[in-house]
């Protein structure tokens, strides 16, 4: 088998801050069909093939699996719907209705659906991680038009702006040989120059109540923490492991298992490229307050300032975070996509870098970054109450 992987260094961060969602709204359209290949799916298909695509804030990623000896059709694909997306009013109009059903769907009538639309809005002043990859409102992809849409294409869907990695049993010789005649006769267009607004530093908490007809009160806690670039990245992403990495972590133990405050437990980042968020959320038993839950998790945070952590503790997370690195690797789909994101953080050969940058995480540091994370002035609070 062989990988096609395509990643587009466009993201919902890209968006005019007044037309949001279109980088989901294009992941869309590109299975619309192009000029010469009316039905993206059907070739691929008859060359045992199979897809999908993925928008997150950052990123635009589309991947194809096929047979390694089939493997130009995927080349073919690709490189026809760059060159020449057919832009209709009917592909337009059917995937429009598809995505603003998906954010009805996921956002407006699933409960806790608008957690992350007022989360994003709370934390987030300037920098436009403050709305979702699905977009800010409804109507922004209810009223998108052709010529929008045309705009949006021609500015970020072009070889300057992509990155195309293959992966799988095939030469680098015939690799270079494929893309030469598949894309080289694209324009290149011209390199998408981002020029975002930095986060400022966060002085003193935040915080926001909702009442809406959910099953529990849940509650919800984010800290600003760095960017994926950052090395300080791989200790908040270990700390997150030891605070709600399963069954056996701090805050499942202490708050689930032997309090019976929390139904659930789960703490988190979101590997933004940009400075990210370090988030915790648990959905309360029924019958506890929220001031209570709250005050025996701010304790568990507070202890783990305070006492840090044992070496043992700190080997058991690194030795799950090296397995689940392993474990991805093994696949030749997440091993090119991986590859293709590490190439946009700047530096393909990160992917053998990786495992060495958390083995040279320390407890001290550990313990001194838990006292700058979950510094008070840092915080942002959802208080989510079930009006049930």
């Amino acid at each position: 088998m062989a990988v096609v992987n395509v990643l587009y260094d466009v993201g919902a961060r890209d968006e005019n801050p007044e037309k949001t969602g279109f980088a989901h709204l294009f992941e869309h359209l590109m299975f619309g069909g192009s000029v010469n290949i009316p039905v993206y799916d059907e070739p691929l298909q008859q060359a045992g093939g199979e897809n999908n695509a993925y928008t997150t804030n950052d990123l635009t990623n589309y991947y194809c699996q096929l047979p390694a000896e089939n493997i130009e059709t995927a080349f073919w694909l690709e490189s026809d719907r760059m060159l020449s997306l057919a832009f209709g009013k009917k592909s337009l109009d059917v995937q429009r209705k598809v995505v603003c059903e998906e954010f009805k769907e996921h956002y407006i009538n699933k409960p806790y659906g608008d957690v992350w639309h007022k989360l994003r809005e709370l934390i987030y002043t300037v920098h436009p991680y403050r709305w979702m990859t699905i977009g800010k409102e409804l109507s922004h992809v209810e009223n998108a038009t052709l010529e929008d849409v045309k705009a949006f294409f021609l500015k970020h869907y072009t070889p300057a702006n992509a990155i195309l990695v293959v992966a799988g049993n095939i030469g680098t010789d015939q690799v270079r040989a494929l893309a030469e005649k598949w894309f080289g006769p694209i324009p290149a267009g011209s390199k998408y120059e981002r020029n975002l607004p930095a986060e400022p530093k966060q002085l003193a908490p935040r915080s926001s109540e909702v009442r809406a007809k959910v099953p529990l009160d849940a509650l919800y806690k984010c800290w600003h923490i760095y960017s994926r670039t950052d090395m300080r990245y791989y200790v908040a992403d270990l700390i997150t492991e030891i605070l709600g990495g399963g069954g056996s972590s701090r805050l499942y133990q202490a708050l689930v298992k032997e309090k019976q405050l929390f139904s659930n437990i789960e703490c988190y980042h979101l590997g933004s490229t940009d400075a990210g968020l370090l988030t915790i959320e648990g959905k309360l038993v029924k019958g506890i307050s929220m001031a209570d839950a709250e005050k025996a998790l701010n304790e568990e945070l507070v202890r783990l300032q305070q006492d840090g952590i044992s070496q043992r503790e700190l080997d058991k997370v690194k030795n799950k975070t090296e397995s689940m690195i392993a474990f991805e690797d093994m696949s030749v789909m997440s091993r090119a996509s991986s590859i293709a994101m590490y190439e946009l953080l700047g530096d393909a050969d990160l992917i053998n870098k990786e495992l060495q940058r958390y083995q040279d995480v320390t407890a001290a540091r550990v313990q001194e970054e838990c006292k700058i994370i979950f510094d008070p002035n840092n915080c942002n609070t959802l208080y989510y109450y079930s009006d049930n």
